[in-house]
């Protein structure tokens, strides 16, 4: 199976366009080679994926037909990505998430006009979280 396939089959990239791009910038290799679109993945082979700033390193299991469930994922290939690595990527989810926690959007149209308002009035805001929490209890 083409390594492009193979990639996209297990669903490490979204389409095979994505996988063969990626390929062709010298971000996939096979052992220590770099490869091209076109090389055939063996059972055995480890493979070497530069993703997000991450080296992911994974052995191929098995060869699928085409492109699989994420629960058969496993099945066919096995995640041998140095520690490192994957401390480096939770580091960088952490950080990200340190400004809004998930889940939180932007304030609502009518949550600004509510900050504008009680901002004109002059009062000051010691606790937003307070504030809101008490603007809602008001409408119940």
């Amino acid at each position: 199976m083409r390594i492009d396939k193979f990639l996209w089959s297990i669903r490490f990239y979204k389409t095979r366009t994505l996988a063969s791009e990626e390929i062709k910038k010298n971000r996939v290799s096979i052992g220590d080679a770099k490869v091209k679109t076109s090389k055939e993945v063996k059972i055995g082979d480890e493979i070497t994926i530069r993703k997000n700033q991450i080296d992911y390193k994974i052995k191929v299991l098995a060869l699928p037909k085409s492109r699989i469930g994420a629960k058969l994922v496993p099945l066919h290939i096995k995640d041998i990505t140095a520690k490192e690595q994957l401390d480096l990527l939770k580091l960088r989810q952490d950080s990200q998430n340190y400004y809004r926690n998930r889940g939180e959007g932007r304030p609502t149209k009518k949550d600004r006009r509510e900050m504008e308002d009680y901002l004109e009035s002059g009062d000051e805001v010691d606790d937003w979280d307070q504030f809101f929490n008490t603007e809602n209890l008001d409408e119940d």
